[in-house]
């Protein structure tokens, strides 16, 4: 991903005249966008790194349905719109079951598409400022944790400890590191530790939070 600056948008269009005008546009407001003509060249374009993907449903050699289909397969987290001609309510409740974000039937105005693309920038960068942990979610930014619709400020300590288990999630951290990161401005012995692991606990999904005796702690990555 390119960051938040110059995000980079492909655009898959096979109309030659709207397709680099598109292109064009967003290059000029602020955007890295790329025109690609041949849908069949997916496989090798998309890879390379793209924060959004506008998609036009009518193409020359594969069903646009298609194609949102298997790039949702490869990529569950890019932001897709979808372009098209088809006004009917039946294709865009199609789309939106096959995983597009948006959905702007053409003709458009070019300022509305680059609205809307930077709402689904908006929408990603908020949820890239989230984790999940099986029922509970970690807000990151306003560093809480939401457990059935309720809001928990932890204490620092406990937040502290938290955001450390998550940036090594799904690795077993020693005792050592963890007392010497998460208190690193203070001396306390193992006992404490135990006493914040006993509360991360409590706040977390039973099982999310192991221990490994005689090596550390564990924070799943599977729940």
């Amino acid at each position: 991903m390119s960051g938040w600056n110059n995000p980079r948008v492909l655009i898959i269009e096979d109309d030659p005249l709207l397709g680099p005008s598109l292109e064009e546009y967003l290059n000029r407001r602020g955007f890295e966008a790329r025109w690609l003509a041949d849908e069949r060249r997916w496989p090798e374009i998309l890879p390379k790194g793209f924060d959004l993907l506008v998609l036009d449903l009518m193409l020359p050699h594969l069903p646009g349905e298609l194609l949102l289909a298997e790039i949702r397969k490869r990529f569950s987290e890019l932001p897709v719109l979808v372009l098209t001609a088809k006004r009917e309510l039946e294709s865009k409740k199609e789309c939106f079951e096959l995983g597009a974000d948006d959905y702007l039937v053409k003709p458009f105005e070019v300022l509305e598409l680059e609205l809307r693309l930077k709402a689904l920038l908006r929408r990603k960068r908020s949820l890239s400022c989230q984790e999940r942990i099986g029922n509970v979610l970690v807000d990151l930014e306003r560093g809480l944790l939401i457990r059935d619709g309720e809001e928990i400020v932890p204490s620092r300590r406990t937040w502290d400890l938290l955001l450390f288990l998550l940036k090594n999630r799904g690795k077993v951290i020693s005792k050592e590191k963890i007392l010497d990161h998460v208190w690193s401005d203070v001396i306390v012995n193992e006992e404490t530790l135990r006493s914040y692991i006993k509360e991360l606990r409590r706040l977390l999904p039973e099982g999310a939070l192991q221990t490994f005796k005689g090596r550390g702690y564990l924070l799943r990555k599977d729940i």
